[in-house]
């Protein structure tokens, strides 16, 4: 992987004015969060409002925990969303009915909290299409990424990362791609200068 490609994915968007920002940034991936109960759900129709606001180029990631995976693939059917991120207890016969359900067209991206090694190697055996490797469910903390090591699989990186911190994230561990919520927010909402700084961040270290 060359350094300047690694990937940017902004999540947890919750307002038009979050994807006109993105718009002007052009992250690589742009999530908003599907399952019920969490602070920065989103309505369906508000996720295809976004799709339908942002642009093309930029792939939209809807975050689903535990959900039937009926709901995940009409949505991916219906061009909602783009790619389905699963944050709970799904494992390969959940990914493989959920590919099922889509025509195996739709990118799966599957999480993992990583508190242990076990954790790691639960990643490693996963059947998707690409994993997160997370402190949590959008907890906004990091993780002891030494436990990472020798992961050889293409991996987002999440927990924790911020403008301030993301460019050493990158230098050490060359991920394929970084994953950011929290840290792009201002009281709570996404904050176009941070996101801004995150973007820079990011290719700076692609570049060293």
């Amino acid at each position: 992987m060359d350094k300047q490609d690694v990937k940017v994915k902004m999540c947890g968007m919750m307002r038009a004015e979050d994807i006109l920002a993105a718009n002007e940034l052009a992250p690589d991936f742009v999530g908003c969060i599907l399952a019920k109960g969490f602070r920065r759900t989103v309505s369906e129709e508000d996720a295809a409002r976004f799709r339908s606001s942002l642009l093309p180029s930029i792939p939209l990631v809807g975050v689903f925990v535990n959900d039937p995976p009926k709901r995940a693939a009409e949505l991916l059917n219906d061009g909602v969303i783009n790619i389905a991120q699963l944050h709970g207890d799904e494992d390969n016969d959940y990914i493989d009915r959920l590919r099922v359900l889509t025509d195996g067209v739709c990118p799966i991206i599957k999480a993992f909290k990583v508190c242990s090694e076990n954790d790691i190697l639960k990643a490693s055996g996963s059947s998707a299409d690409l994993v997160l490797l997370d402190s949590g469910t959008g907890s906004g903390k990091s993780f002891d990424v030494s436990l990472i090591g020798s992961f050889a699989k293409p991996y987002l990186l999440a927990g924790g990362l911020t403008p301030d911190n993301v460019a050493e994230a990158v230098r050490t561990l060359r991920p394929y791609g970084v994953d950011v919520s929290s840290g792009i927010e201002t009281d709570g909402h996404k904050d176009p200068d941070r996101m801004r700084k995150f973007m820079e961040a990011v290719r700076a270290a692609g570049q060293n």
